[in-house]
């Protein structure tokens, strides 16, 4: 059902859940619903032009909120190094690696002082580093006091 053509269509952002940004479509006389027939993404493509600066900022945060927690490379697993987020495949916390780094260590010293680490992991540890900056801090802090 469209809109009749006094009132412009308008689609908002009206939802989401922890996993996934639901955007809908609600016009004026019709209850929130995606439009059957196409993807997620192409939906939200065909939306876009059509959101306020509001609801675009809305929209992003809600999109960096669901990656937040998405770091290739990086897994906090409980019971191992005490829960800290550490290079997969090793033990190799993500702090002690920032530690590293603040002293003068080279990336390459790094890399050579464990055989496991590749320069992905690294890159993948920084970029950690950046998003995280007061938690990677705080467990270096803890690091040194005990």
């Amino acid at each position: 059902m469209r809109q009749p053509a006094s009132q412009p269509f308008r689609p908002r952002v009206i939802g989401h859940n922890d996993h996934n940004v639901v955007v809908a479509v609600r016009t004026h006389h019709e209850s929130p619903k995606l439009k059957s027939g196409m993807s997620d993404l192409r939906q939200v493509e065909e939306l876009l032009p059509g959101l306020s600066r509001g609801e675009k900022a809305l929209l992003l945060r809600l999109v960096v909120q669901d990656l937040d927690d998405a770091f290739p490379g990086i897994d906090s697993t409980p019971g191992v190094c005490g829960g800290e987020p550490c290079i997969v495949r090793s033990r190799i916390p993500v702090w002690a690696l920032e530690q590293s780094r603040r002293l003068g260590i080279s990336e390459d010293a790094l890399l050579h002082s464990y055989p496991a680490l590749r320069a992905e992991d690294l890159v993948n540890a920084w970029a950690y580093v950046r998003s995280h900056r007061t938690e990677i801090e705080d467990q270096i802090r803890e690091n040194e006091d005990a």
